[in-house]
């Protein structure tokens, strides 16, 4: 017999849903059987599978060491990734291990890139991502702020290499890659819930800072629907007509607020309502204010101005602001700001925004 005793990384789920987690090789068919006949147990009884995991409850599992090896996946008797206690495994971690240091790596490779941390407490992270990296991977072969974000908690000892079988910590929101600024992520279930949950229900305020193509004198909501052009990797906005949308269209609204103007051009902050691919640069180019810098959906003759005169080479849009509700009884609304890079600061000197706009 093996059993596990589940941490605070695995409780709050559904006892099925870890099941496919921890035995990544069994098959839903095969999980519920095994559950019917007593090989998968919940506390020394027999469960349904739908039953909502506490913190200390035991899973125990009836199988021949050669099976359980084969179903969670590991070569041998290689301890099973999960929770503070697996009782009747022994092994050497390689697996475990071995996966350990490749998130570390990609915190080392990534470490020169201007990754900061915004705030950190048991639950949640708020980092500073720099333009030019990626919040997921695109590919397997890439190097991404999730895979950095793993490889610092485990560098930093705040999440232990036996949780990496049924938790991943992980971003909650995505930025593009030419996007700097705020990016939220997950340290423990019950934080990456918490965001999950915020960010579905449009609880997080989500506040950017722009620079866009003409003069804007004045706040403005935009409402529309977004439609995903797979082809092109890009969206098209559609006129609000007060129709049903399609099924395949998206309903968008974007908040803009002119902080200044000069020689032609706006900054704005732009507050996110909803939260879409492309939402902002494709909303604000829809209206006639394209993104500087943005070579997707803004002006042509426009940036390549910029590039010659500002070396601007890509969207000039940064995530600089985030109010989060109560986390708990005991804590309040929180704000976090990420300051406006380097490199945002001189185009806004150079185009004469003068002004604190912090």
């Amino acid at each position: 017999m093996q059993s596990v005793t589940i941490g605070n990384n695995q409780a709050g789920q559904r006892l099925d849903k870890f099941l496919h987690k921890f035995m990544r090789s069994a098959g839903t068919g095969f999980l519920y059987k095994m559950l019917r006949k007593k090989n998968i147990t919940l506390n020394g009884k027999r469960a349904e599978g739908s039953e909502i995991l506490a913190l200390g409850d035991t899973v125990s599992f009836f199988f021949s060491p050669e099976t359980f090896a084969k179903m969670t996946g590991e070569t041998g008797d290689v301890l099973s990734d999960v929770g503070p206690s697996v009782d009747g495994i022994n092994g050497n971690h390689a697996a475990g291990r071995e996966k350990a240091e490749q998130y570390v790596h990609a915190y080392h490779v990534l470490s020169g890139s201007g990754i900061s941390v915004l705030y950190e407490d048991g639950h949640i992270l708020i980092a500073d991502k720099p333009a030019g990296v990626l919040s997921q991977k695109a590919r397997s072969s890439d190097v991404s702020l999730n895979e950095w974000l793993i490889g610092y908690l485990l560098e930093e000892k705040a999440f232990p290499t036996v949780e990496l079988r049924t938790f991943r910590p992980s971003v909650c929101n995505r930025l593009d890659r030419n996007t700097s600024g705020i990016v939220l992520c997950g340290k423990s279930l019950a934080g990456s819930q918490y965001l999950s949950r915020h960010i579905k229900d449009r609880g997080i305020q989500k506040f950017y800072r722009t620079i866009c193509v003409g003069e804007i004198r004045r706040e403005t909501t935009l409402r529309g629907y977004l439609e995903k052009d797979s082809r092109n990797n890009k969206v098209i906005v559609r006129e609000n007509t007060g129709t049903m949308k399609h099924d395949h269209q998206d309903y968008i609204e974007t908040v803009y607020h002119p902080l200044a103007v000069s020689g032609g051009y706006t900054l704005l902050e732009v507050e996110l309502i909803t939260g879409k691919t492309h939402q902002i640069r494709a909303h604000l180019a829809s209206a006639g204010h394209p993104l500087i810098g943005d070579h997707k959906y803004g002006d042509s003759r426009t940036n390549r101005i910029l590039r010659e005169e500002y070396g601007l080479t890509y969207q000039l849009l940064h995530a600089y602001r985030v109010e989060l509700p109560a986390f708990d009884a005991d804590s309040g609304v929180k704000t976090i700001c990420s300051p406006c890079p380097e490199g945002f600061l001189k185009i806004m000197e150079s185009l004469h925004f003068s002004g604190n706009w912090d």
